[in-house]
C-alpha cells in the first residue's frame, strides 16, 4: 500500500521492519476498529509503540521522538493503515506536543513532553464553549491572575476524551476589556485533577461517549502553566490549528476507508460493475492526491515552516474526500448499507456495529470544512467569524467524525 512513490533500498528495508513488527505486535482485537478504543485497550498499544521509539515519528529525537525523515513518516502512515491500526489520541502527540516544543519554557518541556511520549498522561483540548464554537474569540471562560496563580471559572464543551484525560490545554479570557476580543485570550495548561473541576461525558448519536463537557469552578492554576505571554494565546492557537488540520487529514484514515470499500465491493459483487470501477479509481486517485498534499505539509513542518493557508486546503480536501468515501462505501454495500447485521466476507470479524446514521452526504452539512473554506479566502489573524458567515445548512451543534464514519460499515471476514 504505497502512496505515490517508490522506496529506496534503505526505505524498503525500513518498511519491512515496520511491517514485520506491526504484524507481530498489534493485537488482533485492535485491528480494523470502527471507533477509537477506550484507554484501557488503546494505551497499552500506545505504550508499546513508545517503547519501540515509534510513537512520535515527527518529533525531534532530543524530545523523545523518532526524528524520522519525511519518507519514513509516510511509510509509517502507510503501514499503520495497512494493518488497520487504531486511531491514537492526537491531542498530546499532534497538538500540544509540537506547540510545547515551539513555544514552551524549558521547564514546561521537561515536565510535559516525556509523559506524552511515554503515554502516562492523556491530554484534552479546551477550546469550544456553549457560546463559542466557530466564533472562538467570543469565549467566556475567565482566568484571573492573582499573584502566582490564575483562578479559572467557566465551561468547555465537545472535549474529546475529556473524561479520560489528565491535562487540558485551554484558551481562556485573561483581559475581558481587550479589543479586538482575541487580544485578551491566553493559552493555559490545566491539571484536570485539580479541585473545582467536574467532567460530564456526552453521549453522541452514534452511541459512544467520545466527547465531554468540562466545568471550572474557581480552579487554581499556577501562573507557571501559562504558555507564551499573557494575552498572546490567539497566536499560539493559530499555530496549533495548523498542526491539528494536518493531523486530521492524515491519509491513514482515507487509506483504511478505501481498503474497506474494496473489501465490501468484492463481497457485494459491485466490484465487477465498470461504472463502480470508474468511481473507485477516481477515489483512489484522490487518496493519492491527499497523500501528496500531506507529504508536502509534513516536509514544511520538518523544515520548521508553518503550513499556513495550505493546512486549510488540506482540511477541506481531506474532509470532502472522506465524505465521498462514505458515499462510495454505502454504494458498495448496496442493500446491506442500512442493515444492522454485519456483512459476511471472509476469514475474521473486522467490525460489529454499523454507525452509518452519522454519515452526512452533503459537504455543506460539515461546518468545519465550510469554515475552513471561508478562511482560505480571508485573513485569519485575529478575526472571528460573524454569525452571518456561518454555513446556512447543517447542525452546528452536532460533532460528526467523518474520519471514523468512513470505516463504520460492519464487515465479517471469514
Amino acid at each position: 500500500m504505497t502512496i505515490f512513490r517508490r522506496d529506496t533500498p534503505a526505505e524498503a528495508e525500513f518498511r519491512m521492519t515496520v511491517r514485520t513488527w506491526l504484524d507481530a505486535n498489534l493485537p488482533v482485537a485492535l485491528r480494523g476498529r470502527t471507533a477509537r478504543p477506550p484507554p484501557a485497550e488503546l494505551m497499552p498499544w500506545y505504550q508499546a509503540l513508545s517503547r519501540k521509539g515509534w510513537i512520535a515519528p515527527n518529533w525531534p529525537k532530543e524530545y523523545g521522538g523518532m526524528g524520522a525523515t519525511l519518507n519514513e513518516q509516510i511509510i509509517m502512515t502507510e503501514e499503520l493503515a495497512r494493518v488497520g491500526a487504531p486511531q491514537m489520541p492526537a491531542q498530546g502527540l499532534n497538538h500540544i506536543g509540537p506547540i510545547l516544543i515551539e513555544f514552551a519554557t524549558d521547564a514546561q518541556k521537561a515536565r510535559h513532553l516525556p509523559p506524552i511520549i511515554a503515554g502516562t498522561v492523556i491530554w484534552a483540548q479546551g477550546y469550544s464553549e456553549p457560546g463559542a464554537g466557530s466564533d472562538l474569540a467570543s469565549l467566556a471562560t475567565r482566568a484571573t491572575l492573582e499573584g502566582d496563580h490564575f483562578v479559572v471559572q467557566g465551561q468547555k464543551i465537545w472535549t474529546t476524551w475529556g473524561h479520560h484525560s489528565d491535562w487540558m490545554f485551554a484558551l481562556v479570557r485573561t483581559d475581558p476589556q481587550a479589543q479586538p476580543r482575541h487580544a485578551g485570550i491566553s493559552f493555559l495548561l490545566i491539571d484536570l485533577h485539580s479541585p473545582g473541576i467536574s467532567i460530564r461525558p456526552i453521549k453522541t448519536i452514534a452511541g459512544d461517549d467520545e466527547f465531554s463537557e468540562v466545568f471550572f469552578d474557581n480552579v487554581i492554576v499556577p501562573a507557571e502553566n501559562l504558555v507564551g505571554k499573557l494575552n498572546d494565546g490567539w497566536r499560539i492557537a493559530n499555530a496549533l490549528l495548523g498542526h491539528e488540520r494536518i493531523g486530521t487529514s492524515n491519509p491513514q484514515y482515507a487509506l483504511m476507508a478505501l481498503d474497506r470499500i474494496k473489501t465490501i465491493a468484492r463481497a457485494s459483487g459491485i466490484l465487477a460493475d465498470p461504472a463502480f470501477q470508474d468511481r473507485l479509481a477516481a477515489a483512489s486517485i484522490n487518496v493519492t492526491a491527499l497523500s501528496a498534499l500531506f507529504s508536502h505539509a509534513v516536509e514544511l513542518a520538518n523544515q520548521k515552516q508553518s503550513p499556513g493557508p495550505e493546512s486549510s486546503i488540506i482540511k477541506i480536501f481531506g474532509s470532502e474526500l472522506l465524505q465521498s468515501l462514505n458515499d462510495l462505501l454505502i454504494e458498495a454495500a448496496g442493500s446491506h448499507a442500512p442493515g444492522w447485521l454485519p456483512l459476511e466476507v471472509s476469514r475474521t470479524e473486522a467490525a460489529t456495529w454499523p454507525r452509518l446514521v452519522v454519515t452526512f452526504s452533503a459537504i455543506t452539512r460539515d461546518p468545519c470544512s465550510s469554515l475552513a473554506r471561508f478562511w482560505t479566502t480571508r485573513p485569519c489573524g485575529g478575526t472571528s467569524i460573524p454569525a452571518s458567515a456561518l454555513p446556512s445548512t447543517g447542525p452546528l451543534s452536532v460533532r460528526i467524525s467523518t474520519v471514523a464514519s468512513a470505516a463504520w460499515l460492519p464487515v465479517f471476514i471469514r
